[in-house]
């Protein structure tokens, strides 16, 4: 049974926010279900850099041009194309494991261990000798992934009411940032320290040893799984027929969607879309950034996968706070200027050139401004959801918030091989700036109630 009972948004819109104090709004970090969903955060945290990130930085160091490491970060389009098998998650019952541990359980666990075995996969396999079979396992961890959220983004909004979303998002994005500091700085520490003084270049067994342990790290999430308790699941009739159950499993969530939100429903996608393109579509050349300005493993670990992520934290916890104490379309707004205007530095740091302590200044802006951006918009979506079918439209949100940027950023190798780092970076700052208008006209919507 879940701590708070969940509230569908009524007559289509969200509740009213309720005021609260700024004790009051912190108070709900403490609460069991905020706990939980920083544990399980974690484990959703911790296969996305080993597949994109991180990922990007080993290939780099063994030698991939940038242009194919572009390309390969298509495997995270897995993310956005999640809503496709998202209505079996939601309805679709794993035999004798359901009912042992329920719908949301059953499926966490099993995605969780495709994920430990598609990590080994990639700890075992040579990107400088043979691409593909780590590729595919890369792929496999990354379906893995996207089926662990799906489950985990209905297990979130099952367990406590609207208004209590925000802290929950922000303690989500706590347990994935942590997860972060482990799959970034984490690997590349184990892999220098497997590597020995000699901590630049490329060496297989080094990131086998990183990998291997990554791979062991998410034993804790399938423990969390196994310990907390299912939430009281959105009642639904049984279905009579196949045709019946893809009626009452994909047709009608989006059908909800759209009868809610009618042609405002256009603007609202259009906004998911495109929200998060200037992070996502440079994030993609960061670490290659970093291998190519010089910077060392211990550097890159300690500067962007162990300070930057907290800076990330701070700006989570304060998003989260925020959108309590001022709603969730301020804070969205503030969340998109930062993320377009702290790309800039980047640009600023390429022509700057190697300096530890300028990657320092401009990570802690550029990861403030993310985990800022991260809580109201984790929070915004779920203000759209119909608890009812939860899992099928937040999949459908959080898919389609990857979709685009991510097809994009396949071609960011490109874009840095013609034009430089620098133009690059602008480039994707000015990406955000459809965004502003967007979140403007989606606020009119929001503050009308229409």
């Amino acid at each position: 049974m879940s701590d708070l009972a969940p509230s569908a948004p009524q007559n289509g819109h969200t509740p009213p926010a309720t005021v609260r104090t700024w004790r009051e709004a912190l108070r709900l970090y403490l609460q069991p279900a905020s706990l939980r969903m920083l544990a399980l955060g974690f484990a959703a945290g911790l296969p996305l850099l080993l597949v994109l990130g991180t990922l990007s930085f080993r290939l780099r160091e063994a030698g991939i041009d940038r242009s194919t490491i572009g390309y390969l970060s298509w495997v995270g389009l897995a993310y956005g194309v999640k809503w496709m098998w998202a209505p079996l998650v939601d309805r679709m019952p794993i035999p004798w494991l359901t009912r042992q541990l329920g719908r949301r359980r059953s499926w966490l666990l099993v995605s969780q261990l495709v994920i430990a075995l598609g990590l080994v996969g990639m700890a075992l396999n040579d990107p400088s000798q043979l691409l593909g079979p780590l590729v595919a396992c890369a792929l496999a961890v990354a379906i893995a992934s996207a089926t662990q959220d799906i489950a985990l983004d209905a297990y979130r909004i099952e367990s406590a009411e609207v208004n209590a979303q925000a802290a929950l998002a922000a303690s989500y994005q706590t347990g994935y940032r942590l997860a972060m500091i482990w799959a970034g700085a984490g690997v590349l520490w184990i892999a220098a320290w497997a590597q020995g003084e000699q901590s630049t270049g490329y060496a297989q067994s080094a990131w086998q040893a990183g990998y291997l342990v990554m791979a062991l790290s998410m034993l804790p999430g399938m423990l969390v799984v196994l310990g907390s308790p299912e939430p009281v699941p959105a009642p639904f009739a049984p279905a009579r027929n196949v045709a019946e159950w893809l009626k009452g499993a994909v047709v009608e969530p989006f059908a909800d969607f759209w009868l809610r939100y009618r042609w405002q429903a256009v603007l609202l996608l259009a906004l998911i879309a495109v929200y998060r393109i200037s992070d996502v579509v440079m994030g993609i050349m960061a670490n290659p950034f970093y291998v190519d300005m010089g910077f060392t493993k211990e550097e890159v670990a300690t500067v962007t996968k162990l300070y930057g992520v907290i800076m990330t934290l701070v700006g989570a916890f304060l998003g989260g706070a925020m959108v309590l104490r001022w709603g969730v379309m301020r804070v969205l707004m503030l969340g998109a200027v930062l993320s377009a205007l702290t790309n800039m530095l980047f640009a600023w740091l390429a022509l700057h050139g190697h300096d530890v302590y300028a990657l320092i200044a401009v990570v802690s802006a550029d990861n403030l401004a993310s985990g800022i951006a991260s809580a109201a918009f984790i929070a915004y979506l779920s203000s759209l959801t119909n608890v009812q079918y939860s899992a099928t439209q937040y999949a459908l949100f959080s898919s389609l918030m990857l979709l685009a940027p991510k097809f994009l950023a396949g071609f960011s190798g490109l874009a840095v091989d013609a034009a430089g780092y620098a133009w690059f970076f602008m480039g994707t700052a000015a990406l955000g700036v459809p965004v502003l208008l967007l979140v403007w006209l989606a606020s009119r919507f929001h503050s009308s109630g229409d």
